[in-house]
């Protein structure tokens, strides 16, 4: 089953180029990104998020991954990293039903 992807690789990319220490709010940087992508792209997305959500990397790994590449502070929204990003993900496959 050979990948033409690094599903980590991509989720670091989109974190980073997302989440970074310029945005408003995360909310608003998702629906920045919303509005911006194609739902081709939300589709992708939404996959290696899932495929990273079901990696064999611990939780720990996980939540790691993700405070390294979002600039969010997680206390202030009060989610730990894995929270937040599988409730981003359940947002973006709300969009692509109607998008």
């Amino acid at each position: 089953m050979g990948k033409s992807y690094d599903f980590l690789g991509e989720l670091e990319d989109f974190l980073g180029g997302t989440f970074h220490q310029d945005i408003d709010s995360p909310e608003q940087a998702l629906d920045e990104f919303i509005k911006e992508a194609s739902k081709e792209c939300l589709l992708f997305t939404i996959k290696y998020s899932e495929e990273f959500l079901n990696s064999e990397l611990t939780k720990q790994e996980k939540e790691k991954i993700i405070q390294n590449n979002a600039e969010i502070y997680f206390p202030a929204i009060e989610l730990t990293p894995l929270q937040w990003l599988v409730q981003l993900i359940e947002q973006i496959k709300e969009v692509t039903k109607t998008k």
